[in-house]
């Protein structure tokens, strides 16, 4: 799943792949970000206006 393309994804899917990731391949979401070379803010920005907080506490988005 290529997320460098994450504004035109469906907001739930996107949510729950992020989310999966850090929980199965990256551990942070800045080592996702990085890997996939996208802007931090906007993911965050973007889920945030589908509803989506990220917790950066428990390394995910609910």
């Amino acid at each position: 799943m290529n997320l460098s393309q994450f504004e035109t994804m469906n907001p739930i899917m996107l949510m729950s792949i992020v989310n999966m990731k850090i929980r199965d391949e990256y551990e942070t979401l800045d080592s996702l970000v990085q890997f996939y070379e996208i802007d931090k803010n906007a993911l965050i920005a973007h889920l945030k206006d589908a509803g989506f907080d990220y917790r950066p506490d428990i390394e995910q988005f609910r």
